[in-house]
């Protein structure tokens, strides 16, 4: 398995998707089921994570004259 610290939001995104489809069709063992709740439960929060640090660099883009992208602030780069 892939380091979930190492997942693009997308490679996440479709793990979480495989380990929500697991656990709805019910047909693994309890163990495997706790383990998969956690894997899952790690992966929404790096889902997350990706997603905040998206949104952070969206709000620092900057516009120009005419309301034109001119960059990004320097804050928290």
């Amino acid at each position: 398995m892939t380091e979930i610290a190492a997942m693009s939001f997308e490679e996440a995104m479709k793990e979480l998707e495989t380990v929500v489809g697991k656990l709805e069709r019910g047909d693994v063992a309890l163990e495997e089921s706790i383990a998969l709740y956690e894997r899952g439960a790690l992966l929404r929060a790096r889902c997350e994570e990706r997603l905040k640090a998206a949104e952070e660099k969206v709000e620092r883009i900057t516009l120009g004259e005419g309301g034109k992208p001119s960059g990004t602030t320097a804050e928290g780069l």
